[in-house]
């Protein structure tokens, strides 16, 4: 019997299944090139067998898809949505986040270094089992559901609106998710969009307008609206972060002043995935 199944779309939107702490398919990515990658893992193409590698590390190293999951962790990267929200957190800017992560699904969280723990290493799980491990550490109140452990973020805005918190934020990966849950919170939601990468053209305007910053992946669509917009705070010169509103320019502002940077300059040059999805 299978302890946990895990299902992704990571590392050049390949998709990955673990099963009980073993890679049982990868399939062939859209991406072969990702700036982050290269600098963090040194990875120069991604294919098949890199990605294997790159989950099998995962798994040995801090337990993902497995009862040995770390589910607490510092920083990972310098910069990133995770970071981003965890210091959004500790400054008390918001007060809990929304995410998604093995062996929880969607989970409200409010701790942290339980945000940076579970999602500053991980990308794109679509659907998940239970792992004892995390859903103690996030407390099994705090998901939607502990025994299916679904991924729902309308839902999981929902259930932060139900424990009161006045200001929180929530990961989504398309402008419906974002338009439902702006339509229910208000502002009270601070929306950022995630896993971006194949998204549309016309999509890509809808995050604009219902998101309060956006990860562009490796977005083309993303990327060039932003770039013609002259009211877009622009974060990094690899995997690049666009803060569309008030409250999103400064969480992402005041992240990046936290590490001594400031916003791209729009001359710095970029690193780009290849190909542009």
């Amino acid at each position: 019997m299978v302890h946990c199944r895990v299902v992704m779309e990571a590392l050049g939107m390949s998709r990955i299944v673990v099963e009980d702490g073993k890679v049982v398919e990868v399939t062939r990515p859209r991406l072969k090139f990702c700036p982050l990658f290269n600098k963090m893992l040194k990875i120069e193409e991604i294919d098949e067998e890199a990605i294997r590698k790159n989950i099998e590390f995962r798994i040995r190293d801090f337990g993902f898809g497995t009862e040995n999951r770390v589910v607490r962790a510092p920083d990972y990267v310098t910069f990133g949505v995770s970071e981003i929200l965890s210091t959004a957190m500790e400054k008390g800017d918001i007060e809990a986040s929304v995410i998604v992560a093995d062996g929880c699904g969607t989970a409200v969280v409010t701790e942290p270094s339980v945000v940076q723990g579970l999602c500053g290493r991980i990308s794109g799980v679509i659907e998940t089992d239970p792992l004892n491990v995390v859903l103690d550490a996030v407390g099994r109140e705090n998901v939607i559901d502990p025994e299916t452990t679904p991924v729902d973020q309308v839902r999981g805005a929902k259930l932060a609106m139900e424990k009161g918190f006045r200001k929180f934020a929530v990961t989504v990966t398309c402008p419906g998710a974002a338009e439902e849950i702006r339509s229910i919170c208000g502002d009270r939601a601070v929306i950022v969009g995630v896993h971006t990468s194949t998204i549309s053209e016309q999509s890509a305007r809808r995050m604009f307008d219902y998101c309060d910053f956006i990860t562009a992946c490796a977005s083309k669509n993303l990327r060039d609206i932003a770039f013609s917009r002259d009211d877009i705070v622009v974060a990094g010169n690899k995997v690049q972060i666009f803060a569309v509103t008030d409250i999103g320019k400064k969480l992402v502002v005041d992240k990046l002043h936290s590490i001594g940077k400031e916003p791209w300059d729009g001359v710095t040059p970029t690193v780009d995935p290849s190909p542009w999805l």
